[in-house]
């Protein structure tokens, strides 16, 4: 019996990306966003992409990816598969009166930071989320001296939630070795703490990225 060539039609439907590639490429914009962040903020790029994933990462095991089109609302975390589907959600919870809701690759809170942003769709925006988040973590560090101090401070300024958070970026931190292209900083090796941004201080001071209210626990966002 003959074999059939495939036909021109089948062969192009091969090199199509698929929805896999798709989601990577998706997943790619917070980290580029992070890189350049990086290059023009005092803020090292391998935090930054830790603390994206911290903040919006799925996935199993080692393999974490960060997602553009997340929002969390009022600690309930939710993943969108376009730009325009997560901003029709938070157009939504606001229109509700929702304020505690955190945007973009790194949950910025819009009752807090909203006003800094031109829109709300410039708020998702990866390259804007990214700059604005580098740009107050460099200021924490400043505030506190240390970049654990800040990087915890960017989650709570109370101790709780502030070293499980703490934890949780170390843990994050641990796996960068497998994420492309990081040409500015080396991470750890799994279960050690060799990295010298994680010696100095401990968390729970400092400043915060939502401001403290009293009676209120600052909150960017839930580690995911």
């Amino acid at each position: 019996m003959a074999i059939r060539a495939p036909t021109l039609c089948c062969l192009a439907l091969c090199l199509l990306p698929g929805p896999a590639a798709s989601r990577l490429d998706t997943a790619a914009l917070c980290d580029a966003a992070a890189r350049d962040a990086a290059r023009a903020s005092e803020t090292p790029l391998v935090v930054l992409l830790a603390i994206t994933r911290v903040e919006t990462g799925r996935g199993t095991g080692e393999a974490i990816e960060p997602w553009p089109w997340t929002i969390n609302q009022a600690g309930q975390g939710q993943w969108f598969d376009t730009a325009a589907e997560a901003a029709e959600a938070a157009e939504t919870a606001l229109a509700d009166g929702t304020g505690n809701l955190d945007i973009g690759c790194f949950q910025l809170n819009h009752r807090w930071h909203g006003p800094r942003f031109s829109s709300l769709d410039q708020m998702f925006d990866p390259q804007a989320n990214a700059r604005y988040a580098a740009g107050f973590l460099s200021d924490l560090h400043r505030e506190t001296g240390s970049w654990p101090l800040a990087i915890s401070a960017y989650h709570s300024r109370n101790a709780g939630p502030a070293a499980a958070y703490l934890a949780r970026f170390e843990t994050v931190l641990a796996g960068l070795q497998r994420v492309p292209d990081i040409d500015n900083a080396k991470p750890p090796s799994p279960r050690r703490n060799a990295y010298p941004l994680l010696h100095a201080g401990s968390p729970g001071t400092g400043g915060s990225l939502v401001p403290r209210v009293a009676g209120n626990t600052p909150f960017i966002g839930a580690a995911l």
